[in-house]
């Protein structure tokens, strides 16, 4: 039997939806459409004529209304921008917004982006404090741009500080940019992201370092890899919080672990979640091996350590574009998330939380993931059950700097 030979039938609970069945097949009774068999029977329709009709003038027309579409887009989009879904339900449910109405807006902290760049003429960006802007590709460090196929790092610095169209989670931070990835993403040279990192942690003299990057924990340690675990833990023992993605190979089956660096013991190492509540399918599974020391992950330090929003994220993109907005998803998008609610917290508790020397030592950065845990909606206590995807739970801003509070005695 050819396709011209069958009939579309629609199904009763939607008639949009029509299936493709033999003339001769009896089909849904009338009762199933509210109606008589005899009229059930005249709502199919034959294919033959219709597809006589879609080919070729139908495809012909659909081929013209791409073309058309395509040309006017720019246009059609700027247009709709403003109706367009936001992800503003990322940082309502993050309880960023929540600490934002308080009046913290992440002054006072310093954070530092490791990426492709950033879009500095960006509207969103007319009050941003880039304080230092450095180029580990290829010197031109006068140059303050993103050289991003899909402005990886323009879309990661607008999650953070943008303050145009929407507001970021922590647009008044004072922020340093690392040019330390190509154009695709990747980051070439083994010693760029190593010496990126070493940039914010020296030169910079940053409170968080973030990275949304991440190589493959399956390939071994190369030099790229290494180098970078070398730079990261330098970090972590200045008092210097690390942030990095968890990685999107979810689906993956032979990879076991989260990326790398987010593997490291010290580094919030942070999964996505979907506006609603779900684990995003390709968020990295964590191994409950730590593979520096062979020895099992223990609370608070079980990989991932949380979720965070990080599907179908609105933010900034190349003023090259009009108009300078697009989606991202994946955990580089969550991880930002988690920076922008860490540098809400030093604000309104870091000099508190940092003792009598001034400095983050490694029992208070503990401390600090101990309450990320424990505040996380899916945490409980220090025996709780850790998911290998989920971490501990997703971001609660608000739980997180309550538990601050009794991590720290500071209600006292």
């Amino acid at each position: 039997m050819t396709l011209e030979d069958l009939e579309l039938m629609p199904e009763p609970e939607d008639g949009r939806l029509l299936t493709a069945v033999d003339p001769e097949a009896p089909g849904y009774p009338g009762s199933d459409y509210g109606l008589t068999d005899e009229e059930a029977r005249e709502l199919r329709w034959p294919l033959g004529p219709m597809k006589e009709f879609l080919w070729p003038w139908g495809a012909a027309s659909f081929a013209i209304g791409t073309v058309l579409l395509l040309m006017t887009w720019p246009f059609i989009q700027a247009y709709l921008i403003p109706y367009l879904p936001n992800s503003e339900w990322a940082y309502e449910t993050s309880g960023i917004r929540q600490l934002q109405t308080q009046g913290y807006y992440g002054d006072g902290v310093h954070v530092c982006i490791v990426d492709t760049g950033i879009d500095r003429s960006h509207p969103d960006f007319e009050g941003l404090n880039l304080v230092g802007f450095r180029d580990f590709y290829s010197g031109d460090h006068d140059n303050i741009r993103d050289i991003g196929e899909d402005y990886h790092g323009t879309l990661m610095a607008g999650l953070l500080a943008g303050n145009g169209t929407y507001v970021g989670a922590a647009p008044s931070v004072s922020l340093s940019v690392a040019l330390a990835l190509g154009p695709k993403g990747e980051a070439g040279q083994a010693d760029r992201v190593a010496l990126a990192i070493r940039w914010c942690r020296i030169s910079q003299d940053v409170d968080i370092i973030s990275l949304s990057l991440g190589g493959n924990p399956e390939d071994g340690m190369s030099n790229l890899q290494s180098g970078t675990v070398e730079a990261v833990n330098e970090a972590l023992d200045a008092g210097i919080f690390v942030v990095a993605a968890a990685g999107n190979n979810g689906k993956e089956s032979t990879i076991n672990d989260v990326s790398i660096p987010a593997n490291i013991l010290g580094v919030i190492a942070v999964g996505a979640s979907t506006s609603d509540g779900s684990i995003w399918a390709n968020s990295s599974i964590g191994s409950a091996i730590d593979p520096y020391s062979s020895e099992e992950r223990s609370f608070p330090n079980q990989k991932p350590e949380v979720t965070a929003p990080g599907v179908r994220m609105f933010s900034t993109a190349s003023t090259e574009i009009t108009p300078p907005y697009a989606y991202s998803t994946g955990t580089s998008d969550s991880t930002v998330i988690v920076v922008g609610a860490l540098a809400l917290i030093l604000q309104i508790h870091g000099d508190a939380m940092q003792g009598a020397d001034g400095n983050f030592d490694n029992k208070e950065m503990t401390k600090v993931k101990r309450a990320l845990a424990n505040s996380s909606l899916d945490g409980q206590l220090e025996d709780s059950t850790h998911s290998n995807k989920a971490g501990y739970g997703e971001l609660d801003a608000v739980a997180w700097l309550e538990e601050i509070k009794i991590e720290f005695n500071l209600d006292k």
